[in-house]
């Protein structure tokens, strides 16, 4: 959990020396170094100096500062930024899109002292008018502070379920837990969390209680009961963790992880069959009579349903198909060959291909698509044409030397504008994989956008949409596309969708992953990697293909090397 403080300080700090006006790459330096650390996938407290030193954009500056904070719980040049700056300019950068210069100006001209202030000056139009500042611009902050509440509400998947995933880990090594799960909405995967709901099993509760209200994570107790105890953490979630009689674990498990609609239909399938359902079983109704609810399936065998995996669990259709027998076997991580965007230090990413081939070696895949930017991006350090073929001069070459792994030589395209290539189709024809992705414009209108993504996915060699709606959970929503219109080209041009895995995108979204599958789309599910650990990332794009209903024959990079390479020419 301490990774995504450091990375959120690091990022605070940023911000700040921005506003400062300081150099633009001492700026740059720490926000690489905050995304990096979020991206780790090991616990950044259990990693040595010069382990610090082997992540991508830690030197021994930053290092000295992760080790003084993980020490101490504070970094001294951050309290001494935050001296320079007044505390209401540093509290109007948390409004997601307001950007350092803004801040300031708006803090200058207005005198705004918190987010308050601001909404009710945008809501009254005395924002508009101020330098640089319009009337669209004073939507955006509106609609930046919507986003600000909702977060508050609802954080993303992949910042909850390590939290979660930890909590769990240190109750099972504090205490005799005999059986512990998550439970609720991070159970099921969905892309944001409103809290997080612990389920176990022990001969022992008060001691899980009490070791539960002393973690370390702990900010406020709110209950401290024998069976049951809520807190809330420093990161602002609540958690509540329930210990249950071994008898009933899976009817609670079945019972707390909901969802609240899918439960319902449940109860109603089982009043209709003489029975009742509850967190304590299922029972026959006129003598009340137990009949299962030590394991989770009992409840959905009694009621002659096919056992629901609790990704589906959203009464989207999953009780109808379990009625049937007809529920989809549904994609997992293991499925999976390779991944299909990856970054190179060639344009944005940390490292070279060898590391990168050694660490998706150590991952089980047999290859990997090199999908560096194109020279559009200029902040990303675009491939120009003659570096793109520099680059692909070199994957040829080690794929002559390769045993057992390929790479696959590839663009992440942007897509202009008016819908144009960043490249010409006689340099994309030259790519094994082409993705096509838009960096910007994300406020042009809804009929530009849809045109856009249109226009590249009649490409003949565009093979994947990349981030299809451009969302970063809690920082900025997706851009207005008419994804209708989206979903019925993808499938009329052959054309495949990304999941991608990264957990602040997890884009596509599950509810258009399942539109899409029925009009008969197919899918890339990609971390987007820019530093190995990101590789990691893969199981969150996984869970929002599973809640889509996706199957293996639905994911292109389910597919062994030869298969994708075919599927892949299928379109051109």
């Amino acid at each position: 959990m301490k990774n995504q403080e450091i990375a959120d300080i690091f990022n605070e700090i940023a911000d700040l020396l921005e506003i400062k006006g300081e150099n633009p790459f001492r700026i740059r330096a720490y926000r690489r170094a905050g995304q990096n650390i979020e991206a780790l996938a090991k616990d950044v407290t259990a990693l040595s100096g010069d382990e610090l030193l082997d992540i991508p954009g830690i030197g021994h500056d930053l290092a000295e500062k992760i080790q003084e904070y993980i020490k101490t719980g504070r970094i001294k040049s951050l309290e001494d930024i935050k001296e320079e700056v007044p505390g209401g300019l540093a509290a109007l950068l948390s409004v997601p899109g307001l950007g350092p210069k803004t801040a300031k100006l708006l803090y200058e001209k207005l005198k705004i002292k918190n987010v308050d202030e601001l909404e009710k000056l945008a809501r009254e139009h005395k924002v508009s008018g101020l330098p640089g500042i319009k009337e669209k611009t004073e939507e955006n902050i509106l609609r930046g502070i919507e986003m600000l509440k909702r977060g508050k509400e609802r954080q993303p998947l992949g910042r909850v379920l390590p939290i979660a995933s930890e909590i769990v880990e240190q109750l099972g090594k504090a205490t005799h837990v005999e059986k512990i799960n998550i439970a609720g909405s991070l159970r099921r995967m969905k892309d944001t969390v409103k809290d997080i709901d612990i389920l176990a099993t022990s001969k022992n509760p008060h001691d899980v209680m009490k070791a539960f209200v002393h973690l370390p994570h702990v900010k406020e107790i709110l209950m401290h009961g024998p069976t049951k105890s809520s807190i809330v953490i420093k990161q602002g979630l609540q958690v509540d963790l329930r210990v249950v009689e071994d008898e009933s674990y899976g009817a609670a498990l079945a019972y707390f992880t909901g969802s609240k609609e899918h439960n319902i239909r449940l109860r109603e399938m089982a009043v209709k069959k003489g029975l009742k359902i509850n967190e304590y079983g299922i029972f026959r109704e006129k003598d009340n009579k137990k009949l299962g609810g030590k394991d989770e399936e009992d409840t959905y065998r009694i009621l002659g349903l096919q056992y629901v995996f609790p990704e589906l669990r959203e009464d989207r259709g999953e009780i109808e198909a379990a009625q049937k027998n007809a529920l989809p076997h549904l994609v997992e991580p293991g499925d999976i060959k390779g991944d299909l965007h990856v970054h190179t230090r060639q344009s944005d990413g940390s490292h070279t291909l060898e590391e990168l081939i050694d660490a998706a070696r150590g991952r089980g895949y047999e290859y990997i698509a090199i999908t560096d930017h194109s020279k559009g991006l200029g902040i990303a350090r675009g491939l120009s044409e003659e570096r793109l073929m520099e680059e692909k001069k070199e994957v040829d070459s080690l794929n002559k030397k390769l045993r057992g792994f390929k790479l696959l030589m590839g663009i992440e395209v942007d897509i202009k504008s008016d819908g144009r290539m960043d490249f010409d189709d006689d340099i994309l024809s030259k790519m094994d994989i082409v993705v096509a992705s838009i960096h910007s414009g994300f406020r042009q209108p809804e009929e530009q956008l849809t045109k856009r993504i249109v226009s590249a996915m009649k490409n003949p060699y565009v093979s994947i949409i990349a981030h299809p709606t451009g969302r970063l959970i809690g920082e900025r929503d997706a851009y207005e596309i008419d994804m209708e219109q989206v979903l019925t080209m993808a499938s009329k041009t052959g054309t495949a969708l990304e999941i991608n895995a990264y957990p602040l995108r997890l884009d596509l979204s599950d509810v258009y992953v399942k539109q899409a599958k029925e009009l008969g789309v197919k899918f890339a599910i990609s971390t987007d990697t820019h530093v190995i650990t990101q590789f990691d990332f893969m199981h969150y794009g996984v869970s929002i293909a599973r809640r889509g209903w996706l199957e293996k024959k639905d994911v292109l990079n389910t597919l062994k090397y030869e298969q994708l390479m075919k599927a892949l020419k299928t379109k051109r």
